[in-house]
C-alpha cells in the first residue's frame, strides 16, 4: 500500500506530519506538499509557469517533497510521473479548521483530494474543527487516528467511482467522540466584510475580512454532526449539475 499525503498549509505544517505518521501504520507514505500556505486556494492547476520540486526533511527526520505549486499540483505532479512507484491512496490534511458546506469549493485540502479523484484514485480530505482563537499548539492526534480508521475502510471497501470523502473531526479526545456519521453538505454562513485602506501614496487597497463563518446546525449535515460531537464523513463528487433545474430550463425559448 503506497499512500500519498499532502495538504494546503505547507509541507512543514504539524497536521500533515501527524497525518503521515498515522498513515505509516497502513503502508508506505510519500509526503508531497506545497512549500507555503495555500489555504482557501480552491482547485488550482499551474499551467503558465514551470513547477519546481525539492526534497526536504520533516520535523521527525523523515524525507518529503515540496513544490512551489498549489495543493492540486502537489497531487498532479507525483501522479503524472514524478514518482515512479504507483500510488494507491491519496490523503489530504490535516487542515487546522473545518471544511464544511461551501468551504469545499475554496479549500485546497479538499481540492487536492479532488485532483486524485479525477485521476481515478481513492482520496480523502481530513480537517479538524479546532476552536476559534485557540492559543498554543493544536492536538491533531484524534483527527490523525480518525483519518487512519477511515483510510482503512477505504482500502478494504473501496469507493464509488468519482467520489471522495470529506472528513471533519471535532476537537475532542478520541474517547469523547460520539461516533462516525455519514453526512451531506450543510449550509455555511459567511460574514465577510470589505476593508478599504490606502497606501502611503493615497492609492486604495482592500482586505476581505469579517467575522469567522458559522453554519446552520441541521441534523444530517456536516456542520450539524460536528456540533453534536460526531466525525462527519461526506461523500463528494465533481458533478455539479442542478438536475432539478434542467426541466424548467428546457421549457425556455432560446
Amino acid at each position: 500500500m503506497h499512500i500519498l499525503a499532502t495538504n494546503d498549509d505547507g509541507v512543514n505544517a504539524p497536521g500533515l506530519l501527524a497525518l503521515a505518521q498515522e498513515m505509516r501504520k497502513l503502508g508506505k507514505v510519500t509526503v508531497f506538499a506545497p512549500d507555503r500556505n495555500w489555504s482557501a486556494s480552491g482547485h488550482v492547476k499551474t499551467m503558465d509557469r514551470p513547477l519546481r520540486v525539492r526534497e526536504v526533511i520533516l520535523a521527525d527526520g523523515s524525507p518529503a517533497f515540496s513544490s512551489d505549486g498549489a495543493p492540486s499540483d502537489c497531487v498532479a505532479l507525483p501522479l503524472l510521473g514524478y514518482l515512479t512507484e504507483k500510488v494507491d491512496l491519496v490523503v489530504s490534511g490535516i487542515n487546522p479548521n473545518a471544511n464544511v458546506g461551501h468551504d469545499v469549493t475554496y479549500s485546497g485540502t479538499v481540492t487536492a483530494a479532488m485532483e486524485a479523484m479525477i485521476d481515478g484514485l481513492p482520496a480523502l480530505a481530513v480537517s479538524l474543527d479546532s476552536p476559534e482563537n485557540h492559543k498554543g499548539r493544536l492536538d491533531f492526534s484524534t483527527a490523525a487516528s480518525v483519518a487512519r480508521r477511515v483510510a482503512e475502510q477505504v482500502i478494504a471497501q473501496g469507493l464509488p467511482k468519482g467520489v471522495l470523502l470529506n472528513v471533519n473531526v471535532p476537537y475532542l479526545k478520541l474517547s469523547e467522540l460520539k461516533g462516525f456519521m455519514v453526512t451531506r453538505q450543510g449550509l455555511r454562513l459567511y460574514r465577510d466584510e470589505l476593508d478599504r485602506r490606502f497606501d502611503p501614496r493615497g492609492r486604495p487597497y482592500f482586505w476581505i475580512g469579517g467575522q469567522p463563518p458559522t453554519g446552520v446546525d441541521e441534523p444530517g449535515t456536516d456542520f450539524g454532526a460536528l456540533r453534536a460531537g460526531y466525525v462527519s464523513i461526506t461523500p463528494l463528487q465533481l458533478d455539479l449539475t442542478a438536475r432539478e433545474a434542467m426541466e424548467q430550463l428546457e421549457q425556455w425559448k432560446f
